[in-house]
């Protein structure tokens, strides 16, 4: 059973394979649309690595996204692996999937930015390093809701000791409401607005120039890029874009989106990209403040920012010493294509990663569409999957 790339006919195994670890499932439409991703065509880059079991079908899974990113004006590309998922039977066989995505061709690098505790160590044994350096192991929460998370804790302790708990249970800590809710703009701060213009002519597109041409490696957030990645079908709740203009010029964006780790935990509002042009670095504590005071009117409990670097901690300030601490396993690596000239590796010491850049627009667990009511009971349906974030 050799590894070979993923095919569309396989979406079936896969996304059954996803499901026996209770991660979240995405649909037929979900990983169709991952397969039309523009930067993994333009390299006609495998959407992933899949092995066989006899009768032919996914046995085990690695994930492939494609991004472009640029660096003085020149584009590049660079795959994130993600939804690494090797059963028991399979067991070894994670060397065969990474040593596929790590020699792939075309990209200036190959990392994730994602590893839970259980796959981090594998990465170290196929020349990935921990990246960055100083923060690869570091995510930051803000607490909103102190009697959601102690709450969730009791159920995890539950869940725990009785497995079975997290279907009785069913979906815990769901918003009272469903709707969507238009944002308070009283909580925003001086200069911080909601942006529902991505054209290419826009603001927005202005800012992402300016980005782009400060020279230092970026992820393409081009109004393209972005009209692609909100245009998930699996995206259940639309995402909250926020930016800070100066006079009429936007010189930092916020992407964040309201997700639910499983079915006992309770909603997170994950920031999922964070930047700003260098000459306003106060863009990014008032983004950031501004996503704070809106996180209760949307239920979340608290705010999560699973990507930082030691440029983010300074410009958080005193944000970073209320924020909590979490992670501590090592959850970013990367490995730069052999091929570069070491000064072409040192140059990516420039490079900011935020969440975007890895696969949390597309592998958090969105909030769930709130059921029929005539399932909102814990016991209506002891059998439905919960899709929970576990290790593979």
């Amino acid at each position: 059973m050799t590894v070979r790339r993923f095919h569309p006919a396989d979406v079936h195994g896969v996304i059954q394979l996803h499901g026996s670890v209770w991660w979240p499932e995405r649909s037929r439409e979900g990983w169709r649309w991952l397969d039309d991703n523009p930067a993994r065509r333009a390299l006609d880059a495998p959407a992933g690595w899949v092995i066989d079991n006899a009768d032919g079908d996914p046995a085990a899974f690695l994930g492939n996204f494609i991004q472009r990113f640029w660096r003085e004006g020149r584009p590049l590309y660079g795959a994130t692996g993600f939804s690494v998922i090797v059963p028991p039977d399979q067991k070894g066989r994670s060397r065969d999937l990474i040593t596929a995505f790590v020699r792939q061709p075309g990209c200036f690098a190959r990392y994730t930015l994602n590893a839970n505790a259980r796959s981090s160590p594998l990465y170290q044994r196929f020349g990935m390093v921990a990246w960055p350096a100083a923060t690869h192991a570091l995510k930051l929460s803000w607490i909103i809701n102190p009697a959601a998370c102690l709450y969730s804790r009791g159920l995890r302790s539950l869940v725990a000791r009785e497995p079975r708990a997290a279907r009785w249970l069913g979906e815990q800590m769901m918003p009272a409401r469903g709707d969507e809710r238009p944002v308070d703009t009283r909580k925003l701060a001086e200069g911080v607005s909601e942006l529902d213009d991505l054209a290419d002519t826009s603001p927005y597109a202005a800012f992402w120039r300016a980005l782009r041409d400060q020279g230092r490696l970026v992820a393409d957030r081009s109004p393209a890029t972005l009209r692609w990645r909100l245009s998930d079908p699996d995206l259940t709740v639309r995402p909250l874009h926020l930016v800070r203009r100066l006079g009429d010029e936007i010189t930092g964006h916020a992407l964040a989106l309201l997700g639910k780790g499983n079915s006992i935990e309770p909603p997170v509002l994950e920031i999922i990209d964070l930047e700003a042009l260098d000459r306003d670095p106060q863009a990014i504590p008032a983004l950031v403040g501004t996503l704070l005071k809106l996180a209760p009117s949307l239920s979340a409990a608290k705010v999560r920012l699973q990507v930082v670097t030691e440029t983010t901690l300074q410009h958080l300030g005193d944000l970073t010493r209320k924020a909590r601490r979490e992670g501590g396993w090592g959850h970013c690596h990367v490995a730069f294509a052999p091929e570069l000239e070491e000064t072409e590796i040192a140059g990516a010491g420039d490079w900011r990663p935020t969440p975007f850049d890895g696969d949390y627009s597309f592998c958090n667990r969105p909030l769930p569409a709130r059921p029929p009511r005539a399932q909102w009971r814990w016991f209506s349906n002891k059998e439905a999957p919960t899709g929970s974030k576990a290790a593979a």
